[in-house]
């Protein structure tokens, strides 16, 4: 993502049930935070509701600890009839804001939904 300013769409800290034997935050977790995010994202331009109907892509670059603030970034990447992919980056602010980490990214396809949980046409823009 190369957006020169650009806002999170989640800030969250991790807390103490959150960590894994390794003193690391749970993969889970952080896969959760990123489907929170891109579903807010993709549901605003579905302009209703969505589903998560696949992980294309997933990689994992560095541990979150326990006292990281994880901010979360999502940006519609591609679109078609009624689905559309988000790409997700995860910076963690480490001591306290003096540094930054990239710890995940990946992209999470949604399909937009009617009232009856089958896939709808986007809307157009």
């Amino acid at each position: 993502m190369s957006e020169a300013r650009r806002e999170p769409i989640l800030r969250v800290v991790p807390r103490p049930g959150d960590i894994n034997s390794n003193g690391h935050i749970f993969g889970g977790w952080v896969l959760s935070q990123m489907d929170i995010a891109a579903g807010i994202v993709a549901a605003r331009r579905a302009e209703g509701p969505v589903a998560t109907v696949a992980i294309e892509a997933m990689e994992f670059i560095a541990p979150i600890l326990l006292h990281d603030i994880i901010s979360v970034y999502a940006r519609i990447e591609r679109t078609g009839r009624s689905s559309m992919a988000i790409r997700i980056e995860v910076i963690a602010d480490r001591d306290r804001g003096r540094s930054q980490v990239k710890v995940t990214e990946g992209v999470f396809t949604f399909v937009a939904l009617d009232s009856g949980n089958r896939p709808r046409p986007l809307p157009s823009l």
